[in-house]
């Protein structure tokens, strides 16, 4: 049962959604937010599997919410639903900690199918906002660069996670455990500083490791 947790600062907009979760069998909606603040409370009383959030409401903005809530848990899943495609919100709230950005003119199905993807450790983009993404990759890097290098294994984990893999999905490729799959993504994330393997994907697309193909 995936347990999720909604903010939005319109009440139309939760009832809708909450329709949506409700009614989908394998998902349980577990709390709603009408603010930034309020959703960061709910995020760490309630300790959801994903948190949908929209990034403009009342008291905190969603960017801040993000980032306080990724603050107090790390593991935290987000997907953004918002009506927003601006370069200056969307990556943000990927730097912030963002697995997924969806716009609200998605299909119902297609935010369903990202709830599960986002939940499952992957990344989820809107088709228009992936298009920006592979534009950003052609921008040069301003990351700090990495004290220590990555191991041969680590890059290798890097690899599959920008080809989209699960942690299992590794695991059984490369005849390791998840464990230790999780594992190596941590110290990738820590060597890059990096905050979650959405960002982790985009570095080994920047850096030539991998391909969209």
């Amino acid at each position: 049962m995936i347990r999720v947790l909604i903010a939005d600062d319109h009440a139309i907009v939760r009832e809708g959604l909450r329709t949506l979760i409700t009614s989908e069998p394998g998902m349980q909606l577990v709390g709603e937010a009408s603010d930034g603040v309020e959703v960061v409370e709910k995020a760490r009383e309630l300790e959801p599997d994903v948190i949908l959030i929209d990034l403009v409401m009342p008291r905190k903005s969603g960017l801040d919410a993000i980032a306080d809530i990724k603050r107090d848990n790390p593991n935290a899943r987000i997907l953004v639903l918002t009506s927003f495609a601006e370069d200056d919100k969307l990556f943000p709230a990927i730097k912030n900690g963002a697995q997924g950005y969806l716009l609200k003119d998605s299909r119902p199905s297609e935010l369903l199918q990202a709830i599960r993807s986002v939940y499952d450790g992957q990344s989820s983009l809107h088709p228009a906002i992936a298009l920006k993404v592979i534009r950003e990759l052609n921008q040069p890097s301003n990351l700090p660069p990495t004290e220590t290098p990555l191991t041969e294994r680590e890059v290798a984990v890097l690899k599959c996670v920008a080809q989209g893999l699960t942690n299992g999905e590794i695991a059984e490729s490369m005849s390791i455990s998840e464990w230790t799959v999780r594992t190596h993504l941590r110290n990738i994330l820590r060597k890059l500083h990096l905050a979650n393997r959405t960002q982790a994907a985009l570095y080994a697309l920047r850096e030539g490791l991998t391909n969209l193909d």
